[in-house]
């Protein structure tokens, strides 16, 4: 079983979680603790620290883990929401300028849809994990990773060619009428540069 998913798609609930103090909250509450000791941990004012861990409370960031009597009043003990938060890619898009939002759907070679073809694959990826986790039932999805060097930017759009040609030829003979339906995306770009080992230096 995968480890559990939290998508967040909501855009105040992306907010309660950005702050770089907000962040640093959340990795420290991977293990449950007060608003007290993270005070002590950060110097910090217990209330300050109270007030972030609240919003991120309302916001389901963070979960009550359990309530102990201290000294007159009551220590709230907190604790991250288990698993990986997943935000929707979406979200970070610039507001619609008004242009043809499908004008380049049709250019397989266009940066800007590549990147919409990968945050919509995050997004509905993972919406359908997180309710699997719910469920208690596995997600079951293939990744297929290769990488290779081309000569030239023809050779590109000949790979791509014959890529295509042959995903539609596995199409036709897997497609079944009635069964699961899956979508197949295929993408490449160039490999981050990489900063070289002593062995691969060019000065070597």
């Amino acid at each position: 079983m995968s480890s559990a998913i939290t998508f967040v798609d909501d855009p105040d609930r992306v907010l309660a979680a950005l702050t770089p103090m907000r962040r640093d909250l959340l990795h420290r509450l991977r293990e449950p603790a007060s608003a007290t000791q993270l005070a002590a941990a950060l110097d910090l004012p217990r209330q300050r620290v109270n007030y972030h861990l609240r919003a991120m409370e309302a916001a389901g960031l963070v979960e009550l883990v359990e309530e102990r009597r201290r000294r007159g009043f009551t220590e709230r003990v907190l604790r991250a929401i288990p698993g990986a938060f997943i935000v929707d890619p979406t979200l970070l898009r610039p507001a619609d300028d008004g242009t043809d939002p499908i004008a380049h759907l049709q250019d397989r070679f266009a940066a800007d849809h590549l990147v919409g073809t990968a945050a919509a694959t995050v997004r509905d990826v993972a919406r359908m994990q997180a309710k699997a986790d719910e469920q208690g039932k596995r997600l079951l999805t293939f990744t297929i990773e290769a990488d290779l060097r081309f000569a030239s930017a023809a050779d590109v759009h000949r790979f791509t060619d014959r890529l295509a040609a042959a995903l539609r030829e596995a199409a036709d003979e897997f497609d079944t009428p009635g069964g699961r339906p899956y979508r197949v995306v295929a993408g490449g770009h160039p490999a981050p540069a990489t900063v070289p080992t002593e062995q691969e230096s060019p000065d070597a």
